[in-house]
């Protein structure tokens, strides 16, 4: 009997020590009726928060640790009907701490933040709820309402669209544009009672741009009493001479410094046709050219050009030509080009085009010249085929944010010995970034290019890495130019080259729009007959101003240094 109570008392013993480590281990549970209670709570001050008893759901969710989320939500919104905005955001982030998940949080804090003009946070806000729900309704309505006062009409449409807005009844301008209906119609995509999408947004942009009348465009909606809106088209409109008489006359003067003028009539008879010409009198480089263009049956999705373009010019090949020589080398070069160009822009995002061309050139008073070289030299006629492709890779409308490319090749032959069938490629890789929600007080940009020629070809068409303002292949640091002359900067058959800029306005006027800011240009050229070509991989940086005048065209000065050599330059253009 003893030893029965012994057994007994040690299996009660162990037995305890069972259930203490079992409570230990597994998650305590809370009792139904605790359960009930909290559920019974909830529905109470739901019920409290209908009736419009604020003051009573405030009493019924006491600010404690412990409180569920559901609760502090019911008290976050009733202190906002009370106007306790600091009280109502500490209940709304306590209940976000509680459920991380729980968008409704994010959405109310997200509109405190918008009474308070804080859109920044109410973009931030906005974005984390839908990157765990993308299909609430408040948020994207909100978060597009952000960006649409902002100014940011690309990022709005993006998250109206996904509730079905905005819905447009009348389509109104201001001022009225002076351009056939039937063009300024086709231009527009969108279905009055529907929403205007973000694609026919790019497109009319796209449309209206590629009619190049326009020296200003903005889009803005008007909202309506029935939830539509009505779209507003504000627009700066070129008159035959440009915007203005004093636009017209300082436009056709502003390649004065540079012996050159530019003849140029806008929307003629009101069809969107443009004659643009340029004359330069400079006795080493002189230049024609001429060109027409407009929108094809007034259908602005197509358009056709018509070009001419002669130069006589005199090359000084000292510096560049490879290997280098003791006497001077040049040479006279002329060139007269024709061509038609047939223009069609498909979408917002991507447009193509296609040509034919006929030139012929001369090359005169060769000097220093080896014989072995004289194929890149020969005269005679051509006829070459052009295409080009342009899209749109990356649009971040939110971060305004943009990467576009084009490809562009050429198809040709020479009509005289010993040169015959040719090929030209060029990639292109542009990226633009605003940094700042709103205006372009700073934008950075950066460009990535590469292009290379197959076959024979004469010397006209090798590719030219310098500051030459016939060429926008830049390398800043690199003067085109020796004593008025071209050739001073490097040349060949192929190239890489790479730009990036910053650039902050420091005025900002009715007339004048002033920005600075650095640069770096970065390259090679090659060439596989060692005529040409940079013996280095080429670094240039320096510094540029900026001068924007009355909107139309921007007048560019500045300082580059060649980080190879150690040298340093000047430069200025002029750019429409």
């Amino acid at each position: 009997m003893e030893l029965g109570k012994q057994l007994d008392a040690s299996g009660r013993a162990r037995r305890g020590q069972l259930i203490c480590l079992l409570l230990l281990v597994l998650p305590a549970r809370v009792p139904a009726q605790d359960s009930s209670a909290v559920t019974g709570q909830i529905s109470s001050v739901k019920e409290l928060y209908d009736a419009g008893q604020w003051e009573a759901v405030v009493e019924a969710t006491p600010e404690t640790p412990e409180e569920p989320a559901e609760l502090e939500l019911y008290r976050g919104l009733a202190l906002a009907r009370l106007e306790r905005w600091a009280d109502a955001q500490r209940a709304f982030e306590a209940g976000l701490a509680r459920s991380p998940r729980d968008t409704r949080f994010f959405d109310e804090l997200a509109g405190l933040a918008y009474r308070e003009k804080e859109l920044w946070r109410t973009e931030r806000l906005l974005r984390r709820a839908l990157r765990i729900n993308p299909n609430d309704d408040y948020a994207n309505d909100l978060l597009a309402t952000s960006y649409f006062l902002e100014g940011n009409l690309e990022a709005a449409l993006k998250y109206w669209n996904r509730v079905g807005k905005p819905r447009l009844s009348d389509l109104l301008f201001s001022p009225q544009p002076r351009v056939k209906p039937i063009i300024l119609d086709r231009a527009f995509e969108f279905s009055r009672g529907a929403a205007w999408q973000r694609n026919q947004f790019l497109t009319t942009r796209a449309l209206l741009g590629n009619l190049h009348i326009f020296s200003g465009m903005r889009f803005d909606l008007e909202a309506q009493p029935d939830d539509t809106f009505h779209l507003v088209f504000d627009s700066v409109q070129k008159g035959p001479w440009g915007s203005s008489k004093w636009e017209g006359l300082l436009s056709l003067l502003r390649g004065l410094p540079y012996q050159t003028v530019y003849p140029e009539i806008f929307n003629l008879n009101r069809s969107g046709l443009n004659w643009l010409s340029s004359l330069r009198w400079d006795r080493e480089k002189r230049r024609v050219f001429s060109e027409v263009a407009a929108p094809l049956g007034d259908d602005p999705k197509w358009r056709y050009r018509i070009y001419f373009d002669a130069r006589n010019e005199n090359w000084n090949l000292t510096n560049t030509f490879l290997p280098s020589l003791p006497s001077p080398t040049g040479l006279n070069f002329e060139k007269a080009t024709g061509g038609i160009e047939l223009q069609s822009i498909v979408s917002g995002r991507w447009s193509w085009s296609a040509g034919l061309a006929y030139s012929y050139r001369t090359f005169r008073n060769l000097q220093g010249l080896p014989l072995q070289a004289g194929t890149f030299f020969t005269s005679g006629s051509s006829f070459s085929y052009q295409a080009r492709v342009a899209r749109s890779l990356v649009r971040f409308p939110e971060r305004r944010f943009t990467l576009d490319s084009s490809a562009t090749g050429e198809i040709g032959t020479f009509l005289s010995g010993p040169l015959g069938r040719y090929g030209r490629l060029e990639g292109d890789l542009q990226s633009t970034w605003l940094p700042q929600a709103r205006g372009d007080d700073y934008e950075i940009q950066g460009r990535l290019r590469g292009g290379r020629t197959f076959g024979e070809v004469p010397f006209d068409e090798f590719f030219v890495l310098g500051f030459d303002r016939d060429t926008d292949l830049w390398m800043r640091g690199h003067p085109g130019l020796a004593g008025g002359e071209k050739g001073n900067a490097p040349l060949g058959r192929g190239y890489v080259l790479a730009n990036w800029e910053v650039s902050k306005i420091v005025h900002s006027g009715p007339f004048v729009v002033l920005k600075v800011g650095p640069f770096v240009d970065t390259g090679q050229v090659y060439d596989s007959s060692g005529y040409f070509g940079s013996r280095k991989w080429l670094w240039d940086t320096g510094v540029q101003v900026k001068v924007r005048i009355l909107g139309s065209f921007e007048f560019v000065v500045g300082y580059g240094k060649d980080l190879r050599s150690g040298n340093n330059s000047i430069f200025t253009t002029v750019t429409p």
